[in-house]
């Protein structure tokens, strides 16, 4: 038993256990089940219908925690509802899409009044009880409406609750404390924090005056009907990563894990550094049961999504608001009034930063190499006797491109597989699908990266209107080639005899030459950050169209961080990171020429996912007994 999960068993293992009167549980113990797993599945479910309780039952047949007493743990929140809990809906999801995820966007809009508490599964009803009975007894002193001030700094923003109002959520949240941790034995924690609703949090300061523009925009005076509700969440994983299922994946052997689109999964990342590339090992969410799964069929999750919502309490405020909806609403921002208009939204100024938006560039990993599927040796499972190039494989290319040098040269600077031109011309055709306009191409010398370029725009129908134009300063980290030193690459004039579109006239800002082996990380982050500023610079900025970069897998952060501000990442994890992004994989960065910066934004065309495909041998697979 692991340390922790011991200590887990410890808080729980001396306490008095009563006994529930639920008139949910007499059903599942009349079909047999243990009280004290009914119970769990009753909790695990909010204790909402015995027939969701016999579903999870089922779900949870092998899990081999089911006999487990860790309890659940439990927070009450006060929540907005109506049009406030819209606007700030609206807030969530613009913040994410302009700045990226922080803090924040984990959990749902709320005021923390308790914080997470453990509680026995049989005593949860005790807490139901008393969150109706305090409920009831401040019903009528809860504020008609509670004002909110906007607060910000570098890494924090949100409301903040009068003083006033605020006096009265506390003793509220002290009353419902201390009757449950007298009636359920449970040691239950008020906020200690300034009773606040968190609009972002731990997000870059470059992020700041986007964000609180946004946040401009919510009225807090919006109509808002004010509900106490209490979560739950499985103790055991507070620490983890949740990861949403996009795909079923069936088990190929017996250590891997059966998920379900949608499904939701627990990660520690702790545990991740044997696990082999392309793989995590996870808990699932749904059925309990731990295994390894492939990453690619899953995206990342929030950490509210794995919650339980059990019991709430409405506080009935109507008949005691004062309408002011014809009014001018002001916000204050750190005390300062603004003037709003009730009609103004997020959307407003979604719409307004849009217009302003003048350019977009698209940094994109090349598509599948031939080594990356049949090893470093894969020519010379090519090549014949006579030293001629006949493919072993469907999935190699059917030719490969005339070069004046030794044929050899292709070991060091492979193609594409047919299945990564096929990769390239399908996301060129989905955007075209998207209608994005690509006004210019910009590629790594490396053969797989002109020859994704190429089939893109293909895709995209744009050969041979737009150019390819080579850059040397986009080759990978060049520390990752200190075995073999730098490729001898296909020279524009080879590339061009080979029909590829080069535009010739283009002559790169970093020289082949410049290029040395066993670049420092430094060095290489360097040499990105002076690439895309050159890129920028000689792309007009009065056009709207994308600029399109073809590199590798570390060319992602590095040229896109660059270009939006960001710090660098640490050489420390950067590998990792890289071995975690697949081919065609890509970011996108939006300008906001009005503030004179770039924001990374979602990609204008969903992820390529797919499987592999194994090397099959009919006569060793059907033919042997």
């Amino acid at each position: 038993m692991a340390v922790a999960e011991a200590q887990l068993y410890a808080k729980v293992s001396n306490k008095h256990r009563g006994r529930s009167t639920s008139a949910l549980l007499e059903p599942l113990l009349a079909k047999g089940f243990p009280a004290h797993i009914a119970q769990k599945a009753l909790v695990a479910t909010g204790q909402k219908t015995t027939e969701d309780a016999v579903k999870w039952l089922h779900s949870h047949c092998n899990d081999p925690s089911l006999d487990d007493p860790i309890p659940q743990e439990y927070a009450l929140y006060l929540c907005p509802t109506g049009r406030l809990h819209s606007r700030l809906q609206e807030f969530w999801k613009e913040s994410k899409r302009q700045c990226g995820k922080n803090r924040a966007h984990e959990v749902f809009p709320h005021i923390t009044l308790c914080d997470f508490f453990p509680c026995e599964d049989q005593k949860v009803e005790l807490l139901y009880d008393v969150l109706k009975r305090v409920g009831d007894r401040f019903s009528q002193s809860f504020p008609a409406s509670i004002s909110l001030t906007l607060h910000a700094s570098p890494s924090y923003l949100g409301f903040f609750i009068d003083d006033s109002q605020a006096n009265i959520l506390k003793e509220f949240a002290v009353a419902f404390s201390s009757e449950a941790s007298a009636l359920a034995d449970c040691h239950v924690k008020t906020s200690l924090k300034q009773f606040h609703l968190t609009l972002a949090h731990r997000f870059y300061p470059h992020h700041q005056k986007t964000l609180e523009q946004l946040a401009k925009c919510i009225n807090p005076r919006e109509p808002c009907q004010w509900v106490a509700a209490l979560y739950s969440r499985d103790m055991r994983f507070v620490h983890y990563q949740r990861l949403r299922a996009l795909f079923q994946y069936k088990p190929q052997n017996i250590d891997e894990l059966m998920i379900n689109a949608g499904d939701l999964i627990y990660v520690d990342p702790r545990q991740q550094s044997d696990v082999s590339e392309g793989w995590v090992v996870g808990t699932s969410h749904r059925t309990g049961c731990r295994g390894f799964l492939p990453e690619n069929y899953t995206e990342r999750a929030h950490e509210a999504d794995t919650w339980v919502r059990h019991r709430e309490y409405v506080f009935d405020t109507a008949s005691r608001s004062i309408t002011k909806a014809e009014k001018e609403p002001n916000v204050k921002l750190n005390g300062e009034a603004h003037n709003l208009s009730v009609s103004r939204s997020v959307t407003n100024v979604v719409s307004l930063q849009n217009a302003a938006l003048q350019r977009g560039v698209l940094v994109m990993h090349h598509g599948e190499r031939v080594d990356q599927i049949f090893g470093k040796s894969w020519l010379q499972q090519c090549l014949t006797a006579d030293g001629k190039y006949c493919r072993a494989d469907l999935n190699f290319p059917s030719t490969l491109p005339r070069r004046k040098d030794s044929m050899k040269q292709f070991e060091n600077d492979p193609p594409l597989s047919c299945c990564g031109i096929f990769q390239s011309r399908l996301i060129g055709e989905a955007l075209l699908d998207q209608e994005v306009t690509v006004s210019h191409v910009y590629s790594s010398p490396a053969l797989c990266c002109v020859q994704t370029a190429q089939h893109v725009l293909q895709g995209l129908k744009l050969n041979p209107k737009v150019g390819i134009r080579v850059e040397p300063g986009l080759f990978e980290w060049t520390k990752w080639e200190a075995s073999k030193g730098i490729p001898n690459f296909m020279t524009v004039a080879e590339l061009v005899e080979a029909s590829y579109d080069i535009d010739t006239s283009y002559r790169g800002n970093f020289p082949l030459s410049s290029l040395v082996p066993s670049e420092s990380y430094e060095d290489y982050v360097s040499r990105s950050s002076a690439v895309i500023k050159h890129i920028i610079s000689a792309c007009p900025s009065k056009g709207r169209g994308v600029i399109l970069i073809v590199g590798h897998g570390s060319s992602l952060a590095p040229l896109t961080r660059a270009l939006t501000g960001l710090p660098d990442r640490d050489s420390r994890d950067f590998a990792q990171m890289v071995q975690k992004i697949p081919s065609l994989g890509m970011c996108f960065c939006e300008e906001q020429k009005e503030e004179n910066k770039w924001q990374m934004v979602n990609p204008p065309v969903k992820t390529l996912t797919h499987g592999a495909n194994a090397a099959f041998n009919w006569r060793n697979t059907i033919m042997e007994d």
